[in-house]
């Protein structure tokens, strides 16, 4: 059976760090208050969103979603429908902060009150000024938990 990680009590990040740690938890907060305007802010100009990674309902080409306005499209058709939860359980960065692996328990609670929950590994890249240029998730559709409304 797999041990199930407890979520991580990770702080908020410093107005001027510029890590990918930091864009990461930024996302996680926007997210959560479903800021899509200050999510979409967190991108590069050409930065680019895979997620899932590869082919996918989400992404016919499995080639992402690349530069503000399609960022935008993604968090206005996947995103912002429905509240969504990540708990962080477990994060690495690389040793110069531009890359960061979060292993993270996602939950979207759909309009009746059912959930979609999964696992994703999300790994973050950023560039000088802490913009996110690549946001690679690594999920599979197949591995959807539902669990009906409560009745």
């Amino acid at each position: 059976m797999t041990e199930i990680l407890s979520p991580l009590d990770l702080a908020e990040p410093a107005d001027d760090d510029r890590t990918a740690r930091a864009a990461s938890l930024r996302s996680r907060r926007h997210t959560h208050g479903r800021d899509g305007d200050a999510w979409v802010a967190l991108f590069a100009e050409e930065g680019v969103v895979c997620d899932p990674v590869g082919p996918s309902p989400f992404d016919e080409t499995g080639e992402g979603h690349r530069g503000h306005a399609a960022i935008r499209t993604f968090w206005d058709t996947v995103i912002a429908p429905n509240p969504v939860r990540l708990d962080i359980l477990l994060s690495n960065t690389a040793s110069d902060g531009r890359e960061v692996a979060n292993v993270i328990a996602i939950t979207t609670t759909l309009p009746d009150g059912s959930t979609a929950a999964t696992e994703m590994v999300a790994c973050y890249r950023v560039d000088d000024d802490g913009k996110i240029t690549s946001l690679r998730a690594f999920w599979e559709f197949d591995k959807l938990r539902f669990t009906p409304a409560p009745s």
